[in-house]
């Protein structure tokens, strides 16, 4: 009886490690935390501030606004590239096949007008005056998103993308104006690791195929 009640006891307390070990591996994994400790690190351990999550997509992209500094990530954390915030161009605002607004260092912000709710895509374009990797892409909202916890539908990724339109409008401004700039002695790191791996396609190969048969429909 004694045998028993310890065997009962020792698997008792097996399935409790065992369930306290995967809790803390499943947290430590979960794409989110992953993706804002890539950011945080890009930052020199600084908390993004702001930063924007593409759920379900493992890109995210970040902010130190008092250090000048931006950060963009891919592979849920896995690869990153480091900016000066005077680095970063500009915004579009692409719904669909369009470019529905946009926020360019010394341009007048076009806003957005577009009222109907998209159908293919809600995609943030960070621009970046770097030759090797001139912009970075984040889609708030495709199709398959609908129905999936912790996603956005069309019209919340939509709204959300219209707030940091207005937001990246306000950082460009006072970037332009010199309010915020890296520091001297910051290093521009491009790459988080040995080996370079591109950031994700701008659009994928049927996109691609599609941009050629209409040409007209192409972003310019």
């Amino acid at each position: 009886m004694d045998e028993a009640a310890r065997l009962l006891t020792l698997l008792a307390l097996a399935g409790g490690a065992l369930t306290l070990v995967g809790g803390a591996f499943a947290y430590f994994l979960d794409e989110t935390r992953r993706i804002r400790r890539a950011l945080a690190a890009g930052l020199g351990g600084a908390a993004p501030q702001p930063m924007l999550i593409a759920r379900g997509r493992g890109v995210g992209i970040g902010f130190d606004l008092s250090a000048g500094a931006v950060v963009v990530t891919w592979d849920k954390g896995g690869w990153r590239l480091c900016y000066r915030l005077t680095e970063l161009v500009g915004v579009e605002l692409i719904v669909d096949r369009a470019v529905a607004a946009r926020a360019f260092r010394g341009e007048p912000r076009r806003a957005l007008d577009q009222l109907a709710d998209p159908q293919e895509r809600v995609r943030l374009r960070f621009v970046f005056d770097d030759p090797t990797h001139p912009d970075f892409a984040l889609d708030l909202w495709l199709p398959e998103d609908d129905g999936l916890p912790k996603r956005m539908d069309a019209p919340e990724a939509l709204g959300e993308a219209n707030r940091w339109m207005a937001r990246m409008d306000s950082i460009l401004r006072r970037a332009g104006q010199g309010v915020a700039k890296a520091p001297a002695t910051a290093p521009v790191v491009r790459q988080a690791a040995a080996r370079a791996a591109p950031p994700p396609a701008l659009f994928d190969d049927d996109d691609d195929d599609a941009f050629e048969d209409n040409p007209e429909n192409a972003i310019t």
